[in-house]
């Protein structure tokens, strides 16, 4: 049985789905390295606009496998230290495969993100989550640290450094209702209702140019980590150029207006 499953519900969304609800699909190296194949080879596909990333079952993921972490690679005559290294490396490259793929992915989050799994859905673009969705820093009820797969720099930035550290230092959960009230996700809906919110914001972002959307991420992602304002705007205004100077989308989008009609882009 394959633990991470590839679908496309409808034109130009790809649903990326983790596949072991019997482990709330913990982050088991058999589980994680899929996914970020998965991940690869849906940001190579040009025909995919926007991505779709949830969990089977009741729980989107929930963290470290407990019972059984799975089989690390490429390991053969290595000491622990070292072992372990690498398999911290695998699971950040989730995290960067995220970042850098070249949809916007939209984290549909169903149900317990625990650990790691409460990292797994900070990193994505957009969350919406099922009512019954909660979140928890669990490593510091583990008596280990909160911080792990970059939560320590992504949570502050999503909801703030005062409500960050409370959650991560305390360990308490997080309710859906909690969670979009100050801003770790963008909206809680029914859970029946959850995948079909994501495809309706999938084919609203679908409907604007694909180097639009493309740039739109990437200027997001770099504003986080930009060294001062005025640099980071000396950016922005390069992209948009771009976009204006190279293509006609904008020009295609005022001639749509006028004959109130649906731009029609061809980046």
């Amino acid at each position: 049985m394959s633990f991470v499953l590839i679908d496309t519900p409808r034109p130009h969304v790809a649903l990326v789905t983790l596949n072991r609800p019997d482990r709330m699909n913990a982050m088991a190296f058999d589980v994680m390295i899929p996914l970020r194949e998965a991940l690869e080879e849906v940001s190579a596909d040009n025909d995919i606009r926007v991505v779709v990333l949830t969990g089977a079952g009741q729980g989107f993921c929930s963290g470290a496998d407990l019972q059984s972490a799975g089989t690390v690679p490429n390991v053969e005559g290595l000491t622990v230290t070292s072992v372990a290294r690498r398999s911290m490396d695998l699971l950040n490259d989730v995290m960067i495969t995220l970042r850098r793929m070249n949809q916007p992915v939209i984290g549909a989050i169903n149900g317990a993100a625990i650990g790691g799994g409460f990292c797994l859905s900070v990193a994505t673009d957009i969350r919406i989550a099922a009512e019954a969705a909660y979140f928890r820093a669990a490593g510091i009820n583990n008596g280990l640290t909160s911080t792990e797969l970059g939560i320590s720099y992504l949570l502050p930035r999503a909801i703030g450094a005062s409500r960050a550290f409370e959650i991560m230092l305390s360990g308490r959960d997080v309710d859906a209702a909690e969670a979009e009230r100050i801003g770790l996700v963008s909206r809680t809906v029914p859970a029946a209702e959850l995948l079909e919110t994501c495809y309706q914001l999938a084919d609203r972002i679908i409907s604007f140019s694909r180097v639009g959307t493309e740039l739109t991420k990437r200027m997001l992602w770099s504003g986080m980590e930009a060294g001062s304002f005025e640099s980071h705007m000396q950016h922005e205004g390069m992209a948009q150029l771009y976009v204006r100077l190279t293509t006609t989308n904008f020009d295609e989008a005022i001639r749509a207006r006028k004959a109130r009609r649906p731009p029609v882009y061809d980046d």
